[in-house]
């Protein structure tokens, strides 16, 4: 058994980085799944349940700005002895709010006494009170985000009219288990997989994708 519910996330700034190759970040239109399930795990994590998203639904215009900062270069250090500091331009979204629809599903590692009703009340507890296991960010730590649970009955915001092909898009890491030589599994991230991701009405489905290398 599994539990539905909405959140709402909103935040100034995001960046959910395109994986290709450059210098500078340039983020991808909406918050990737990934980002989503990331956020809800600093709400509350537990080997016993895993989240899935369901639906992306984006409530405000989609609008880039870009960010410049100073940032730390960790490659090899310069030969002069000079400040490794570089500054790079971040393509970043502004002003972003979502409802993302999601539920979790019990896992393998749940005991006798886990079960979907007694997670989801922790969740909802949490969120209430503003209790994070770390705080929640919009793609990079700099850009905070914030959640709140959608009630049931409650008046959505509103998805913007707007239809449009996103592309391949990241999905989530796929992660493998892996034993050490005790014994003990741990989670490796493998490989990432991608999707099709296409906005209906300001929404995304996330139902029954086909997801790829």
């Amino acid at each position: 058994m599994s539990f539905g519910f909405d959140v709402e996330i909103w935040g100034d700034y995001a960046c959910f980085t395109r994986p290709e190759p450059g210098i500078e970040r340039v983020s991808y239109d909406i918050i990737t799944p990934g980002a989503a399930r990331g956020i809800l795990e600093a709400v509350l994590w537990r080997p016993a349940i895993g989240y899935v998203i369901d639906r992306i639904a984006v409530c405000s215009p989609i609008r880039f700005s870009a960010v410049s900062r100073n940032e730390f270069d960790f490659g090899d250090d310069p030969p002069d002895g000079s400040d490794r500091r570089v500054r790079r331009t971040t393509e970043s979204l502004r002003n972003v709010r979502y409802v993302v629809s999601a539920h979790f599903d019990m896992t393998d590692k749940a005991g006798p006494d886990d079960n979907s009703g007694k997670f989801m009340d922790m969740i909802r507890r949490r969120l209430e009170k503003g209790q994070y296991f770390h705080a929640p960010y919009l793609g990079i730590r700099e850009f905070p985000a914030k959640i709140r649970l959608i009630n049931e009955n409650e008046k959505q915001p509103q998805p913007i009219p707007e239809t449009r092909t996103l592309g391949r898009m990241l999905y989530d890491m796929d992660y493998v288990k892996e034993s050490d030589e005790d014994g003990a599994e741990s989670s490796k991230e493998r490989s990432p997989k991608f999707f099709n991701a296409v906005m209906r009405d300001g929404v995304i489905d996330l139902r029954n994708v086909e997801l790829t290398p």
